[in-house]
């Protein structure tokens, strides 16, 4: 009876490890949706956007077929470490905190950040002073979060959302007074809106590196690093051969 026990666990633990060994035909990358135009669905349900046109692009240059796993943003990083994913590619910013638990690729794209407040709003930029007892709204655990929380969460009530959606709805609803998020999100939910009447305040943000890092970034599980060497490869042949432009152009009208 022992005997076939141990057995049992064995082959269930073996079968276990099989099922989370990567298929090396196929890459399952992790991505959280919706934030137009970076990773959205259609009204017929289809993901689509910027990281997702670039991502199957990528892995058609390297032969393999893309599997695309909605994840929320807050369990992404452990998503990625319990193998549920190879890579996460979801307009996620490379910066020193994220370095610590993930090897990233080269930036593959580097959007600037900005606040966003009703047309009507007498805002005219982000200070302490200009956003004392303001409620602000913010994506949780995001880089503009950092931000927002340590410069002005002092002075100013920080509400943390899960997704750009749910703040646009309490923007609209009047229930917060500015927003900051990166630009091509707040352009698409915001900007573009046919519910609301919005305007960027003050300067575009990119600085400092301590929160605002280095560009977006594939992540990969740090011992994956021939995986990410694969991706790079892929991503500078993508950029030689003006694939990366065309995709670019399909979504974003300015140069990088």
């Amino acid at each position: 009876m022992k005997k076939w026990l141990t057995f049992s666990l064995l082959s269930l633990a073996v079968a276990a490890t099989s099922a989370q060994a990567r298929n090396d035909d196929q890459i399952r990358i992790g991505v959280d949706v919706p934030y137009e135009p970076m990773e959205y669905r259609t009204p017929s349900g289809e993901l689509t956007g910027f990281d997702i046109d670039l991502g199957n692009a990528l892995c058609a240059e390297m032969n393999k077929d893309c599997e695309w796993i909605v994840q929320g943003w807050d369990g992404i990083i452990p998503g990625l470490m319990a193998r549920k994913y190879d890579a996460i590619m979801s307009s996620m910013t490379i910066n020193d905190k994220r370095r610590e638990r993930v090897l990233f690729s080269e930036p593959y794209f580097t959007p600037p950040s900005a606040w966003f407040a009703p047309a009507d709003s007498r805002l005219e930029s982000a200070s302490e002073a200009s956003l004392d007892g303001l409620a602000i709204g913010v994506q949780r655990g995001t880089l503009q979060d950092n931000y927002a929380t340590d410069m002005y969460g002092s002075v100013a009530d920080i509400n943390r959302y899960s997704t750009a959606d749910d703040m646009v709805l309490d923007m609209d609803a009047e229930r917060l007074d500015i927003v900051f998020l990166d630009y091509p999100v707040g352009q698409s939910t915001l900007l573009e809106s046919d519910s609301g009447d919005y305007r960027v305040v003050g300067d575009m943000i990119t600085e400092p590196k301590q929160y605002f890092g280095d560009g977006f970034g594939i992540a990969f599980r740090q011992r994956d690093r021939d995986l990410a060497d694969e991706f790079n490869q892929a991503l500078e042949t993508l950029r030689d051969n003006g694939t990366y432009d065309e995709i670019r152009a399909r979504y974003f009208d300015d140069a990088e």
